[in-house]
């Protein structure tokens, strides 16, 4: 199915930041920090390549244009010191297979012998470097380890917006010492969470769940006077809902929330957003596989039972709400969604919004994986590669790895 929906906001009307085909790029060393932190079996298979190949639409441009491409990136938490479970010797593999062509992999990040490596590139040439993770320099944002990395190029792009929200050497380090630019994918990001936000088609419908309300607080102060309609479903629903003095088991709360949480939904209310919670909930004593469940009405959940997915009431009513929407933006599933238990909430709702006559937008992490799970990927219009870095920008915060990149000139 081929999502037709209103475009996003062009870049250059939201952002006043470089852009990659704005770089003179022919002939010349092009240094990209991409996000390459793809899940990794125990015998170093890719189980899910999605991250290399929203990347490729970057790297094949400055193949085309005759660059030669250095890629960088971290993968998982090494905590400064060479772990071989954490190479990315696969991603080069990987990349290799998806590009067409040789990928050089070296066996470091920085040094003489990487230089000389890459003294010897032709144009077209793509040498991926070993995780940067490796280097205690790149989490510590280590100056003399930034100029080390920028040694390697004569431009700087950024395509790895799911690291954007980090102030690490490779992210914010080395633009100080090279012409800096956003890459495609990164566009495509900014383009599509804060140009939605800033100008979107109406109604606009935010859809909030995930276990925290102190995670997704920030979005909802942003979302105030720009949404329509505010669903909340997941374990931060409940927050609120004990907030409004009823009875919630021993279903998850955030005790410290519960003034906010009450604020903010009047809040909303006063700003004539549509505000919905869940009126019935899918309740198990335990998580434990084969435990009893029953469904129940929000108002009606009995202490030594936890609510762990929305019931079919609520997926009914939030589907219904959902439906004339022009703009959708969706972060955080409805259940645990993860036990098949739990999960209808989440993919009733991953169903409703996929076949939504709308633009519509998924944060990363979960709820992508959520969608990917329920079958409806390739219906979305956009899925955020960034979990942190997507809710930020929801936050309407300004992300460093952005900030850092070299202003465009007023013409």
């Amino acid at each position: 199915m081929i999502k037709k929906a209103n475009n996003p906001v062009p870049i250059k009307d939201i952002l006043n930041k470089l852009t990659i085909e704005e770089l003179d790029i022919k002939g010349k060393r092009v240094f990209v920090r991409a996000d390459f932190n793809v899940p990794i079996d125990n015998n170093l298979s890719i189980t899910d390549d999605r991250r290399i190949r929203s990347t490729l639409p970057t790297i094949d441009y400055l193949i085309d244009e005759g660059a030669k491409v250095i890629l960088a990136s971290h993968l998982g938490r090494p905590k400064g010191k060479i772990d071989p479970r954490f190479t990315l010797a696969p991603v080069a593999k990987r990349l290799q297979r998806l590009i067409g062509k040789e990928v050089l992999f070296a066996q470091d990040c920085i040094g003489a012998q990487l230089e000389g490596i890459v003294s010897r590139m032709k144009n077209g040439d793509v040498l991926l470097l070993e995780n940067l993770r490796f280097n205690p320099g790149e989490e510590k944002n280590d100056e003399e380890f930034a100029k080390a990395l920028a040694r390697l190029a004569d431009f700087y792009v950024n395509d790895a917006f799911g690291a954007a929200h980090r102030a690490h050497a490779s992210i914010v380090g080395i633009p100080k010492f090279l012409p800096s630019a956003v890459g495609f994918l990164m566009r495509k990001e900014i383009e599509y969470l804060k140009g939605t936000v800033q100008n979107p088609v109406r109604p606009f419908v935010a859809i909030l769940g995930g276990a925290k309300v102190s995670g997704k607080i920030g979005v909802l102060e942003n979302l105030v006077d720009k949404v329509d309609k505010v669903i909340v479903g997941g374990g931060i629903a409940y927050t609120f809902i004990k907030a409004m003095g009823y009875e919630v088991g021993d279903s998850l709360v955030e005790p410290e929330m519960l003034d906010f949480a009450d604020m903010l939904r009047k809040k909303l209310i006063e700003h004539n957003v549509k505000f919905y919670l869940p009126v019935d909930s899918v309740i198990a004593q335990s998580m434990e596989p084969g435990s009893e469940t029953k469904i129940v009405t929000t108002q009606e959940i009995p202490k030594g039972w936890r609510a762990l997915d929305i019931g079919p009431a609520s997926a009914k009513l939030f589907s219904e709400a959902i439906q004339d929407a022009k703009t959708i933006i969706w972060n955080g599933p409805m259940g645990v969604f993860e036990m098949d238990a739990f999960s209808r909430g989440t993919f009733a709702i991953a169903r409703t919004i996929s076949d939504a006559y709308a633009l519509t937008i998924i944060g990363g992490g979960d709820t992508d994986y959520a969608a990917h799970r329920a079958g409806v990927s390739d219906a979305i219009s956009f899925i955020s590669t960034g979990g942190g870095a997507s809710l930020q920008l929801l936050e309407g915060k300004e992300l460093p790895g952005i900030a850092a990149l070299t202003d465009r000139k007023e013409e």
